[in-house]
């Protein structure tokens, strides 16, 4: 620990977090840029993510939905204002695991990492899914599992590369789904502009027949998870050229950009639609397809198709970014002997911790493939994907006001800062997970219950060695 914590602080005196990265077998080259973390960030989220939670939000808020994205995006800002307070206290490849590692102590950091680790190995499969599903509605000659597993086969050759070369391809894609955006932007304000609202311009603020404040909480609950995967950002701050400032600021950008893509498109898409909130909530059955609905009606199916096809992509690229933050945890843990020391190893010729990525591939390819070949495998997998990155984001919190009030050597702490921010993030955490799905609490709870076994039996283990030698 005392290790770390030199490290950790002698990287954040200058932001440049160069004692991570000094060349050797378990180091990271230092070669992305700040609009590459932006494309890693972005791509994980996706710049359409409230699509198919649309018609859900809005039956939930009142037809309130865009005051919905706007709260989230506060709400998921106090996380992000963790991000960048420890990522320069300890720019690493770990992300929240090596900061409870840091601020709380080694047993913290192994079950901060192990809960974040049911995230990042989860919903890159399921995104892989709704790539592997949409493919297969455009060509229902091949089995949806097959393209699931080629979309894992192809990005993972891409992680494989090398990380400048992921980023490059990414870049790509992100520009094409915020270039489809555009064009959905464009047509309905044109639509709009031609024909009229089909309800109040305020609507979308006040929601139908008043504002409910319980009504938007439940939604925000909801929206909050179209935001996980900004983190992910954290994940490489060993191969950030520029350091930890950088990704910081990267972090805390990403969630804006995210939050303003959100609001806009939510906002349009809630003008347009032909069905009240009221109606929603009384058809569950046509929450899902509420934003191609409203597309199909107001501008044509063509636009449906393109904002389908490219969400197809999107989803596989946004399981790319997802894979390369798992294999980094992977790495980072392997590095500090909680998982097998054979993931801490760097390929000289890539620079990526290939291994670890195979690692997360290989669990991520079982499990998309196992829920593509079941009837409720996207409800299985989408069940339990957010409890891990909930309960982490509560430790990150934690952290905070571990290292900056008891266990650093900075001087004294900011109460917002290091007190008040951490709080609020962490209420918001616990409301969300408290709101969760009874099926995600259980497998939250299994899961935690194993992370709290491994160390503990670790711990046996080194104490029977040590009695043994006395």
């Amino acid at each position: 620990m005392p290790g770390t914590v030199g490290a950790a602080t002698g990287d954040a005196a200058d932001g440049s977090g160069a004692g991570s990265t000094g060349g050797g077998p378990g180091s990271l080259r230092r070669t992305l840029t700040f609009r590459d973390l932006i494309v890693y960030g972005l791509l994980f989220i996706a710049p359409m993510a409230p699509v198919g939670i649309f018609g859900t939000l809005q039956a939930k808020s009142h037809g309130a939905i865009t005051v919905v994205y706007l709260a989230a995006t506060v709400a998921m800002a106090f996380t992000a204002y963790s991000y960048a307070q420890m990522v320069r206290v300890a720019p690493q490849a770990g992300s929240v695991y090596t900061y409870a590692r840091v601020g709380l102590g080694e047993g913290a950091g192994f079950v901060a990492g192990w809960m974040a680790m049911l995230d990042y190995l989860l919903i890159p499969a399921v995104a892989y899914l709704f790539s592997g599903i949409a493919m297969h509605a455009l060509v229902p000659s091949v089995r949806q599992w097959v393209w699931t597993a080629l979309a894992v086969a192809v990005t993972t050759l891409l992680n494989l590369w090398g990380v400048r070369v992921a980023a490059v391809v990414g870049f790509a894609v992100l520009a094409l789904e915020i270039a489809v955006l555009a064009v959905f932007v464009v047509a309905a304000v044109a639509e709009l502009a031609a024909h009229g609202a089909q309800r109040g311009w305020t609507v979308p603020l006040t929601g139908e027949g008043g504002f409910s404040v319980t009504a938007v909480l439940s939604a925000v609950s909801v929206a909050v998870l179209s935001y996980l995967g900004f983190d992910a950002i954290a994940s490489f701050a060993e191969e950030a050229a520029g350091g930890s400032r950088r990704v910081a600021r990267a972090v805390l950008t990403c969630l804006v950009v995210a939050g303003v893509l959100f609001a806009v498109q939510t906002y349009l898409a809630a003008l347009l639609a032909p069905m009240t909130a009221g109606e929603l909530a009384a058809r569950p059955g046509a929450q899902g397809d509420a934003f191609y609905v409203t597309v199909d009606a107001a501008v044509g199916g063509w636009l449906h198709d393109l904002v389908a096809g490219s969400k197809a992509l999107g989803a596989a690229f946004a399981a790319l970014a997802g894979q390369a933050a798992a294999g980094r945890l992977l790495f980072a843990m392997a590095r500090d002997r909680r998982l097998p020391g054979a993931m801490s190893k760097v390929d000289a010729g890539s620079g990526v911790p290939r291994r670890a990525l195979l690692g997360a591939a290989l669990v991520t390819l079982v499990a998309a493939v196992w829920a593509a070949r079941r009837d409720d495998g996207l409800d299985q997998l989408s069940s339990v994907v957010n409890v891990g990155a909930l309960t982490a984001f509560a430790l990150l919190h934690a952290s905070v006001i571990g290292w900056f009030c008891f266990r650093g050597r900075a001087g004294a702490p900011r109460v917002l800062r290091h007190v008040v921010v951490p709080l609020l993030g962490l209420a918001v955490v616990v409301a969300v997970i408290v709101s969760a799905s009874a099926t995600a609490q259980a497998v939250g709870a299994v899961w935690l219950a194993v992370g709290l076994v491994v160390p503990a039996v670790r711990y046996g283990c080194r104490a029977r060695d040590r009695a043994g030698r006395g």
